[in-house]
């Protein structure tokens, strides 16, 4: 099984509060990740363009 089922559905079982806590995490995360990505990929071509200038 994955991490990410065993926090959004079992632990949801075994204790419902930590699980209410760990989705809040994994929906911010959620939230987020497109500006992560988006910072990481202008992060990459500013890199490629120093290497091209050298």
């Amino acid at each position: 099984m994955t991490k990410h089922k065993d926090v959004t559905e079992r632990l949801q079982q075994l204790n419902p509060a930590l699980a209410y806590s760990a989705r809040k995490v994994l929906d911010v995360n959620k939230s987020e990740r497109h500006i992560r990505g988006g910072l990481a990929t202008r992060e990459k071509y500013l890199h490629q363009q120093e290497q091209r200038k050298k």
